[in-house]
């Protein structure tokens, strides 16, 4: 289901979307919540008490038998019950309604004239992509560096809706590639020979992702240097693979195992829009920085993590889309054969895994990391925490 659609949908009412919707307004965990800050940074003033047990990769099923084992909330099909956890994330850190609204406002008289989701703006706008800005990148209140950032988001979303997902908008497995290839160029221009280049140029403007591609990435180009520019059209390269698996998934009805869907989840995720939090916080981490396996092992299992939230929010609303719907929970279902319960406390049990080794290995970067690491390090903490804020409250997921 495409982003758009999804947030028109109306809540579900199967057992499965309702057991991930009480899971996901639960407010009383049972284990220690994650600290507002990451440890080691200067953000951080306390240390917050670690649970006991088990931890790390691989150690997820030793934990989720220990709750099991104290917790016995009843396994009923219509709800939750009291038992299930909340995720293991940070809080926001900010909440500036104010200025979320400002960004929103004006990302949506961009999307209005680069001609993207002609028809729809009032979704967009209530989609309110501006909030989940303010929510993921607090060190900054300049509302110019946010909207560059949700420019960026709200292209690298568009491409999925109008190629990918929403057939309603013109997409089509079939000419999947024939259209990421193009939308790539929007990035990193292709240098024609001067007889085809105006052809090429008409091309690139007849469609309104690949100029909110090209503007959204003018636009960032004021505030980020050479590297994360490079950087920026990495991330997007990677997330274009991840658009294309997904789009051959589904043209052979294929369901991804759990391990193929995990690693699926790495590329397609939001990893281009966490990319940009020492953009947006106006100073750079070096390329070589960036690029340490050390580095890219802790940022990418917090990008997937972040992705998991969306999964899980996004079970919530009813399928109206033609063929089968992703999302971790039911991989792990159809995999593993087991209830609709135990694959949404799984999915949970994956998350936090992946929050809490980012949590120790990022804390571990930061002793040895140049004093830009350690803020990027203690930004992408609190972009998890935004995340997970507006996701909670986005009309994407909920009704109004």
């Amino acid at each position: 289901m495409s982003q758009l659609s999804r947030m028109a949908a109306p809540l579900a009412r199967h057992h499965v979307a309702r057991l991930a919707a009480t899971l996901l307004t639960h407010s009383q965990g049972i284990r220690p919540p994650a600290p507002k800050t990451l440890p080691g940074t200067v953000r951080h003033q306390a240390r917050t008490a670690v649970p006991t047990g088990p931890t790390g990769i691989g150690t997820s099923a030793a934990r989720i038998a220990a709750r099991r084992a104290t917790s016995k909330a009843p396994d009923t099909t219509g709800g939750a019950g009291t038992g299930v956890p909340e995720l293991y994330c940070p809080p926001a850190i900010r909440d500036d309604q104010a200025l979320g609204q400002e960004v929103n406002d004006r990302l949506v008289d961009w999307a209005e004239e680069v001609g993207l989701y002609a028809g729809r703006l009032a979704r967009v706008r209530a989609t309110d992509f501006g909030r989940l800005m303010m929510l993921a990148h607090p060190d900054s209140d300049d509302p110019d560096r946010l909207l560059a950032a949700a420019k960026c988001a709200l292209a690298e979303w568009a491409t999925d809706d109008y190629y990918c997902d929403d057939e309603t908008m013109g997409s089509r497995t079939d000419l999947l590639g024939s259209h990421l290839g193009p939308a790539y160029a929007a990035l990193d221009p292709a240098h024609l020979p001067a007889g085809h280049a105006p052809a090429w140029e008409r091309d690139l403007a007849d469609d309104p992702v690949r100029v909110a591609l090209r503007s959204g990435l003018r636009d960032l180009a004021r505030y980020a240097d050479p590297s994360q520019v490079a950087r920026l059209r990495h991330e997007v390269a990677v997330l274009f693979v991840g658009y294309g698996q997904e789009g051959s998934w589904r043209s052979r009805g294929h369901m991804p195992t759990v391990h193929e869907y995990l690693a699926h989840r790495q590329i397609n995720s939001f990893l281009p829009c966490i990319a940009l939090v020492d953009v947006v916080g106006g100073y750079s981490v070096a390329a070589s920085e960036y690029a340490d396996p050390r580095v890219r092992r802790a940022v990418t299992r917090a990008a997937t993590a972040s992705t998991l939230v969306n999964d899980l929010y996004s079970m919530a609303k009813e399928d109206h889309s033609s063929g089968v719907e992703f999302n971790l929970p039911s991989v792990i279902a159809a995999e593993e054969r087991c209830s609709p319960r135990e694959a949404v406390e799984r999915s949970v049990e994956i998350h936090d895994e992946l929050v809490r080794t980012f949590e120790a290995e990022a804390a571990a970067l930061v002793l040895t990391g140049s004093p830009q690491l350690r803020h990027f390090l203690a930004g992408v903490w609190a972009w998890l925490g935004g995340n997970r804020e507006w996701h909670s409250g986005s009309l994407r997921y909920h009704d109004a």
